[in-house]
């Protein structure tokens, strides 16, 4: 039989893979849950004309293949865009990068000495082995800066205590990022690396950005994998995925939009579905029962996004705010306008994108989106950007299943998932964050894709997708 790649799921992982197997010229099938958007959650959504991103993401990688991918799939329409970020804490907003001068000004001389002293201590008497995010970190900042600069953020995003919060997280996320790095990029702004792979990608001061948003160049993709007589079947849930081991076939079963039921034959599916989904529902053979409870054992971190309308009264040139004050709920704020203007409709007008990490069904996630609107516009207020009355409308976004946990017993768990399909099913392949379950970014997302790509094309496991992102030097998720 030929070739044939089932995908599951459009986002940037599975777009990927499809988009450079129909350039080796293997025909694929791709399945999308959304009836509408590609991107997964780097999609760029439309309310009345104002687009608008789910998440926030940076066009910049340390791996020029993925920078080259950017530029074929959409070479005409990037934006050179200027990095700012800043951090609000204690009613005073801080830069981000940290600049010394600004936190020395801002903070009392006795909280300055405190965050010294606690920095000092940290590295004569370290945690030998730091099992949690909060050892972790406060090992390599000090605990004075991470209970400021870690601690409510992170706290916000996962609903849980950074007691609780796997050092796994930490090391994926801030390997790389020192306070010393910190405060020399503050010291000596004008030094930059030349070479890609030693820049901090926390501190980047540029990047690259759609015109019109993330979802700008997925559906870009998208519209080059159709043109390339690849499938994407919109709005559609496999049904059922079932391995025959003695042809090495996939017969992948799923209902149209029509609710008809549709068979295809593959010879290798790529998974970007949530990990769990996948162990628990339509693989046959089923994964055995304690591998089925393993799957269950995964937690997610589910999110949503209440768009703020006004007047832009230029308050705000951030691309996002990170909020480390308890006593709002709002854990960042995306600036539309910053990361694109084109993206807002009318130049005299901003759009505000409040974020919201909770779990589905809390009562956050399932408050009416008036009562969600009105939320965030008296947080916003609260923080000082706005006047009540200043928001003209809004709507609300909710993303299900957002970011994969990584609490303290989620790599067992995974890595029982993996073994057991890694021996049932060896013509399937798992990529992207919820797919391996492990917090890629997009740049990470789509080196899983190419790596599964190559594994297909050399009909063989010669490329470690798990070892993607073994060595990322992020911060901005989570600071």
């Amino acid at each position: 039989m030929q070739k044939h790649v089932t995908i599951i799921g459009a986002g940037p992982a599975g777009l990927t893979a499809a988009y450079l197997l129909r350039k080796a010229n293997i025909p694929v099938t791709v399945f999308e849950t959304d009836p509408t958007y590609v991107g997964g959650l780097a999609r760029t959504m439309v309310y009345k004309d104002y687009c608008f991103d789910i998440g926030g993401h940076r066009f910049f990688s340390k791996s020029q293949e993925i920078e080259d991918l950017w530029t074929e799939m959409l070479p005409n329409d990037m934006l050179e865009r200027p990095r700012l970020s800043r951090i609000y804490y204690r009613g005073k907003f801080f830069t981000y990068p940290l600049k010394i001068s600004e936190v020395l000004f801002k903070f009392n001389p006795l909280e300055s000495l405190y965050c010294a002293l606690s920095y000092l201590y940290a590295k004569i008497f370290p945690i030998v082995r730091p099992a949690t995010f909060e050892d972790w970190v406060s090992n390599h900042f000090g605990y004075r800066l991470f209970s400021i600069f870690f601690k409510t953020y992170t706290e916000k995003v996962w609903g849980m205590s950074c007691k609780v919060i796997s050092a796994d997280w930490a090391a994926q996320r801030i390997q790389g990022l020192s306070l010393f790095s910190t405060l020399l990029k503050a010291c000596l702004p004008k030094i930059k690396s030349r070479k890609r792979k030693k820049i901090v990608k926390s501190l980047i001061d540029t990047f690259r950005y759609p015109r019109k948003g993330p979802g700008m160049l997925w559906e870009a993709c998208a519209d080059k994998i159709r043109n390339m007589d690849g499938t994407i079947i919109m709005g559609t849930q496999v049904e059922s995925a079932a391995y025959h081991a003695l042809d090495k076939q996939w017969q992948v079963q799923y209902r149209n939009q029509q609710n008809e039921l549709q068979t295809i034959l593959s010879t290798h599916v790529l998974s970007s579905a949530p990990l769990q989904t996948l162990a628990n529902s339509y693989l046959q053979p089923a994964l055995s029962k304690t591998t089925q409870e393993a799957a269950r054992r995964l937690q997610y971190r589910d999110f949503l996004i209440v768009i703020l309308i006004l007047k832009d009264k230029n308050k705000l040139r951030d691309n996002w705010i990170y909020i480390h004050d308890p006593s709002v709920d709002v854990a960042r704020i995306q600036n539309f306008k910053s990361w694109s203007p084109e993206m807002i409709p009318d130049p005299t007008m901003c759009c505000y994108g409040m974020e919201y990490f909770c779990f589905k069904n809390d009562a956050l996630w399932s408050s009416a989106d008036d009562i969600l609107i009105l939320k965030a516009t008296q947080e916003l207020a609260k923080i000082g950007l706005i006047k009540i009355d200043e928001v003209l409308d809004g709507c609300v976004i909710r993303q299900p299943k957002a970011y994969p946990v990584y609490n303290d017993d989620y790599k067992e768990n995974v890595l029982r998932i993996r073994e057991e399909l890694e021996e049932k099913y060896p013509n399937l392949q798992l990529i992207g964050r919820n797919g391996m379950h492990k917090y890629n970014n997009q740049d990470h997302a789509m080196m899983t894709a190419s790596l599964a790509v190559k594994n297909i094309l050399a009909d063989e496991t010669r490329f470690n997708v798990w070892q993607v992102n073994q060595d990322a030097e992020y911060i901005e998720s989570t600071c």
